[in-house]
């Protein structure tokens, strides 16, 4: 399965929770629906996956946390606020390159309408 394929399904599920619930939850509820949807589908998927921090001879086995991490490819970083900036997308790409996966999605609940929400960020720099 691509990682189009996996963004694909991610997003399907992402917006049934989304008209299910609407915004306004906090983020850790629309982590725990959006991870039992995508369950449903058969899918792999890791749930505050620990992403650890390696810096020449420094090793940090616990610095950061994935949200939720499927099929081994597709970062999901989801938020809940008022509007996503600048230092979510850093945030994303970061976990991109330390992980290196190529594809991640940036969702925020706390839209009217989750297209609004939703930025696909893609890691120019994975080793092949």
């Amino acid at each position: 399965m691509t990682e189009n394929d996996i963004t694909e399904i991610i997003i399907g599920c992402a917006i049934k929770v989304h008209k299910n619930l609407g915004p306004g939850l906090l983020e850790s509820a629309y982590q725990e629906c959006l991870f039992y949807e995508l369950k449903k589908t058969g899918l792999k998927i890791e749930k505050e996956k620990p992403l650890p921090l390696i810096y020449e001879e420094v090793k940090l086995d616990c610095s950061y946390r994935i949200d939720l991490l499927v099929e081994d490819k597709v970062i999901v970083e989801l938020k809940s606020v008022d509007e996503l900036n600048n230092v979510h997308l850093a945030q994303v790409l970061t976990y991109l390159k330390l992980s290196d996966n190529k594809i991640g999605l940036l969702i925020n609940f706390n839209v009217t309408q989750l297209i609004k929400g939703l930025k696909r960020v893609i890691n120019k720099y994975k080793k092949d």
